[in-house]
């Protein structure tokens, strides 16, 4: 049994942290970062002009060091201050989000980027930590003004600083992720928001009718957003085109890994478009194989368990609900991408946490992990 020798702030957070979750964390960012070289450096080939193979691990260097920096900080912060973060983090991003309208940077046909101090971000990856943060201290509040009281049907949840007051931003953000487009982004956030109103008593009628309202989201994308047409169209095979070349290509480098992988004679990987972010898990089945690949997804299923275990053990309702919050965004986006890599759904372009390339996402995740591990140190030792 370690005993603590001292007390400082150093050894309180190194005995109190969830010492578990913080190394498996590292140990997916360690994997991120072979995965990357090794990916990255086919994508980086195939640029015009061709770059080094190191082109895309030297980008995202300044994002590892922000990334694991903040996880490292703010894991050390108290729920206040946690708390302000949450709030700093969502102010800034929809400023943000509307920059997007103002100046944003077009790829691909998506204004989802705009340029800040050099570099481009996403406004919707950044924001996740404080919509989730925030949504968990609402729903937690929600009960603490209204003690006995339904939150979800009474009359007084729906006064003006009730459900108003979320619903009105988070809605708005949702439609501005929507109309980038980016009908990947704006449904896992809106999958994630319902997770936690489960997760906060929704009555079961609500619950099918938000799934009815996802229905009619989807049939709303299908119809007005050319992108997500195609995808689903190819993804059913009705028609053959890039999309679908991608999805065959994704498989096929999957089979080419076979169990122990095909090392230096990976050669589907470099015609596979996206290789280092939304078919990374393709790429890292072909150089290494099914096995690893298979100890990879049971790498992110000790991440959720860890999860899963801080919000069933935590006393604070605020706690659970963060916890709870973090477990379906991390389980739903890993599922996503993993599922688009074999052919199971259409591809989505939502990044495998920790393991793509991506500077937006990889800062957003670990900030997020940061505040979740603040949040449940001070929960169980305070």
């Amino acid at each position: 049994m370690l005993k603590r020798a001292e007390e400082s702030h150093l050894t309180s957070w190194f005995f109190e942290i969830d010492r578990k979750l913080l190394i498996a964390v590292f140990a997916l960012v360690a994997v991120g970062i072979w995965a990357t070289v090794t990916a990255g450096s086919v994508a980086a080939e195939r640029m015009s002009p061709p770059q080094p193979w190191h082109y895309f691990f030297i980008k995202m260097i300044p994002f590892y060091v922000l990334g694991l920096g903040a996880m490292l900080v703010t894991s050390a912060f108290n729920k206040k201050l946690a708390l302000a973060i949450a709030w700093l983090n969502i102010a800034v991003c929809f400023v943000l989000l509307a920059m997007t309208f103002i100046n944003p940077v077009i790829i691909n046909g998506s204004a989802r980027w705009v340029p800040l101090f050099g570099f481009r971000v996403m406004p919707a990856e950044i924001m996740k930590p404080g919509f989730i943060i925030i949504t968990a201290w609402f729903l937690d509040r929600m009960y603490r003004i209204m003690p006995g009281q339904d939150i979800f049907i009474s009359k007084r949840a729906w006064q003006w600083d009730g459900w108003p007051a979320y619903l009105v931003p988070f809605f708005a953000a949702v439609y501005i992720i929507f109309n980038h487009p980016d009908v990947g982004t704006a449904a896992l956030y809106f999958i994630v928001f319902a997770g936690m109103l489960f997760l906060a008593g929704l009555p079961w009628m609500l619950v099918l009718g938000m799934g009815g309202i996802a229905a009619l989201g989807g049939i709303a994308a299908f119809l007005t957003v050319g992108h997500f047409q195609r995808r689903v169209l190819l993804w059913l095979g009705m028609e053959g085109g890039a999309d679908n070349f991608q999805i065959r290509q994704s498989v096929a480098a999957i089979r080419h890994g076979g169990l122990l992988g095909s090392g230096e004679d990976s050669f589907i990987k470099q015609s596979l478009p996206d290789a280092h972010t939304d078919f990374i898990y393709s790429a890292i089945a072909e150089d290494s194989g099914a096995l690893l690949a298979a100890a990879l997804i049971l790498g992110l299923l000790f991440v959720l368990g860890r999860l899963a275990t801080n919000a069933r053990t935590a006393r604070d309702r605020f706690v659970f609900y963060a916890a709870g919050g973090v477990f379906v965004l991390f389980g739903v986006q890993t599922f996503i991408n993993i599922a688009s890599a074999l052919g199971m759904i259409p591809t989505k372009g939502i990044t495998l946490p920790f393991i793509s390339y991506g500077g937006s996402s990889f800062v957003a995740l670990c900030l997020l992990f940061g505040l979740l591990l603040a949040l449940v140190r001070e929960d169980r030792w305070k």
